[in-house]
Order: structure tokens, then C-alpha cells, then sequence
């Protein structure tokens, strides 16, 4: 059995670059050798044999002594031993590691596998966080290798945000923890597919770079539902926002239920409007019936806009619809503010005062049914929810013109 670190520093120093006549291979033990020329030169070698039957002897190259002191170079050894203990071909595993040097994961390659293999499949607001990606991360550390990019770079980034520091943007330490989730998911996801390994993020929490967004729970007044109304009337009113606002008021659906809703999901045959899951934020089919009093002004809206596919007449980004939405409530000169998306829980709110059930409500709005009930009970309610929305309609025409010019249909031939 060959004995272990036979070699010595002394010994190396009193053979290198000297007349040699000894043994031209000297072994160091656990596969360590050196190769001695006549004339002292020295060089590493590492010697293993790969598990396996009838498995050949194999020699790799380490260097040349002094370049790779003794020390040096029984690291590589335990290194190249730990390789071949784990079935690895130590020549295998430096070319691949030579690769993944000459081509590093940058943190650009690392969040766009994310968006592509994950994102744009599972996340609605895929183009929000590619807007964010763009915006935040990529001018700064997107070029650099993942690996290398360490705590404190990432921390710069969400800085930037929270403190509007970047091109004077306003403070936003909501968006600062909202890319920090992100990215940390994309982190993870390219670490368990073995895309790229950063741990730089780990133990970041939202605090630590900026605040979670807080629970809304803003309900407009009849004043302002009023002032929001009529507001679709105004010539002034781009005409795109006129649609979309009213098309808001009336069903509580979510902004993009109806920014991407396109006519073949209207069946005026059978009054119904559906929601197709990749346009749902719960991935799940969304039906909602056409009340009779919409009816004419959906028909006359479809004639102005079915060349270009969508209802609303053309697609607008998320960004820009919600921006336009985000400000309205200075422009009503309102106290406290509101976003659109609030319009849901306005309608939710006056439909339970009304005395609508909460389940119909729930499922007016596309909510996800909890438990058993949303497992087993498969109802969609069709006529319970149409006179829901008669009900809805009726409240509406007594605060706006907008909707008092609509055909009054009593409740009874909902029935």
C-alpha cells in the first residue's frame, strides 16, 4: 500500500532544477505523483481509476512545482478524489468548469430563464416584472456573472427603488420588496434546475430593502361612484377609458379581465360573457351574464371595435391603463385615494347592502371558492348573478346618466 505525503517541501527543493538520476515517478500517496526529468525538472501528475469493470488507469496533469507548491497541489488531489469518489471524471469536470467560466449565467440569463421557462406561463403580471427587470436590475448588475454578484450589489438595486433615487423617481418601497420577491423566486427556480447557484438573496426579507404593500380596503362614496360615472360620458374622456371604466362599474371584474377581453368571448345568444382562464388572476374560468339593460350598448360597441379584436378597441399595457387609473381621483379633486381596481370592492360592498348573498357576490367577482364548497359545488349561478347585476344596475342609474339612459327591466323578468 502506498504510503501517504511521502513527498516533503525540502525534498522538492533539493531536486528541482538539478542534475536528477532518481526514480522519474515519485509518488505522494492517494493518486499524488511528480515526474522528474534529468535535468530536475519537476511536474505534478494525479493518477485514478474511475469505478466501474475493467476500468482503465487514467493520469491528469496538474502543473509544474514551483508554480503548484506541494500544498496546492494535494488540494487538487483532494479535490480530483472527491470528483472520482462521486463517479466523476476529473477531466470531465475541469472542461465543463472551464465552460461555465468562458460563459458565465449572468444575472440577466438567470431572471430571463425565469420569465420564460416560468413567468409568462404561471404569472399574470409576467410583463410587469419583466418592465421592473428592465428597469431596475439589467442597467446595473445584468451584464455581470451571477455568481459573482454578491448581497450588496442586489441591495444597491432595491435602494434605488425605495428611495426613488435612479432618474428622480418618486420613493417606492412597495415596488422595492415586490422585485425582491420576484427575484428571489427566479434565484431559486434557476438553483433547483440547476441553470445557476446564487445564495445572495437568501436571507433578504421584504424589510430589509422596503415595506409590504398594505391591505386596501377603499370604498368609493356614492359621491364619488357618482363623479366616476359620469365621468364615462365626458367628450373629453379618451374614448378607450370611457369603455373600460363603465365595462369596470357594471361587472367589479378585474383590470385585465376586461383591458384583454376580446368578442369571441361574448355569446349575446346565450347573454353570456366568459372569462377564458389565461386572462383569469386564478387561472380559472370566469362566466358572468350580459345583463339585458347592456345589452345594446355592447352590440353598438362591438360594431365599432370587432375588426380590431379586442372590445375595448386595442390593447393598451398594464402599465399605462393603471398609471391613467392611478391618478383619476385627483382629477375628481377626491380626498382619499382610490385605484380602479378599488371599483371591485365598491361594487362587492353596495351589492351585500343591496342584500345580494356573499356567495353570488364571490362569484360575480371570479374569487376563488375556499374549501369544500369550492371543490364539489361547480355552480355557476347564471340567474342568480343576472339578477345580481339588474339590482346593481338599477342603484347605478339613480346615482349617473350614464347608466339612467339604459333600459329599465324589473327584477321579476330575471326571475
Amino acid at each position: 500500500m502506498a504510503s501517504i505525503n511521502k513527498l516533503s517541501d525540502a525534498y522538492l527543493r533539493s531536486i528541482h532544477n538539478k542534475p536528477y538520476s532518481g526514480m522519474a515517478v515519485v509518488s505522494d500517496g492517494l493518486g499524488l505523483t511528480i515526474r522528474v526529468s534529468p535535468k530536475g525538472h519537476i511536474s505534478w501528475l494525479y493518477r485514478y481509476r474511475l469505478c466501474g469493470y475493467n476500468s482503465n488507469p487514467q493520469s491528469i496533469r496538474l502543473g509544474n512545482y514551483p508554480e503548484i507548491s506541494l500544498k496546492q497541489a494535494r488540494e487538487i488531489r483532494d479535490l480530483y478524489r472527491s470528483w472520482v469518489m462521486n463517479g466523476n471524471d476529473p477531466k470531465i469536470e475541469l472542461k465543463m468548469k472551464l465552460q461555465k467560466q468562458l460563459t458565465p449565467v449572468t444575472v440577466k440569463d438567470a431572471l430571463e430563464y425565469w420569465l420564460v421557462e416560468y413567468a409568462q406561463s404561471h404569472r399574470k403580471n409576467v410583463s410587469k416584472n419583466c418592465a421592473q427587470f428592465n428597469r431596475h436590475i439589467y442597467p446595473y448588475i445584468g451584464d455581470l456573472p451571477l455568481e459573482r454578484v454578491e448581497t450588496i450589489h442586489w441591495l444597491e438595486c432595491f435602494e434605488r427603488i425605495s428611495q426613488g433615487i435612479a432618474k428622480k423617481r418618486q420613493p417606492a418601497p412597495v415596488a422595492a420588496g415586490q422585485v425582491l420577491q420576484a427575484t428571489k423566486q427566479a434565484l431559486v427556480f434557476c438553483r433547483k434546475r440547476g441553470y445557476a447557484i446564487s445564495h445572495a438573496l437568501d436571507d433578504l426579507t421584504i424589510s430589509d430593502v422596503g415595506k409590504k404593500e398594505a391591505k386596501r380596503d377603499r370604498v368609493l362614496t356614492d359621491v364619488e361612484l357618482q363623479d366616476v360615472s359620469n365621468f364615462c360620458d365626458l367628450d373629453s374622456t379618451p374614448l378607450y377609458y370611457q369603455r373600460l371604466i363603465k365595462l369596470l362599474i357594471v361587472f367589479g371584474a378585474r383590470t385585465q379581465e376586461v383591458r384583454l377581453s376580446q368578442w369571441h368571448e361574448w355569446d349575446f345568444d346565450k347573454g353570456l360573457w366568459t372569462v377564458p382562464k389565461s386572462n383569469s388572476k386564478t387561472s380559472e374560468k370566469i362566466t358572468r351574464p350580459i345583463p339585458d339593460e347592456l345589452r345594446m350598448w355592447l352590440l353598438e360597441l362591438k360594431a365599432q371595435t370587432q375588426k380590431a379584436g379586442y372590445i375595448l378597441g386595442c390593447f393598451k399595457k398594464p402599465e399605462n391603463v393603471s398609471q391613467y387609473g392611478g391618478k383619476l381621483w385627483i382629477k375628481f379633486g377626491h380626498k382619499e385615494k382610490w385605484t380602479l381596481h378599488d371599483l371591485r370592492r365598491t361594487m362587492a360592498t353596495k351589492l351585500n347592502d343591496l342584500g345580494v348573498l356573499p356567495h353570488i357576490v364571490e362569484h360575480l367577482l371570479g374569487h376563488t371558492v375556499a374549501g369544500v364548497a369550492g371543490i364539489y359545488n361547480r355552480s355557476e349561478y347564471v340567474k342568480e348573478k343576472k339578477i345580481a347585476l339588474h339590482q346593481w344596475l338599477l342603484f347605478l342609474s339613480q346615482l349617473s346618466d350614464c347608466f339612467h339612459d339604459m333600459k329599465s327591466i324589473s327584477i321579476n323578468n330575471h326571475m
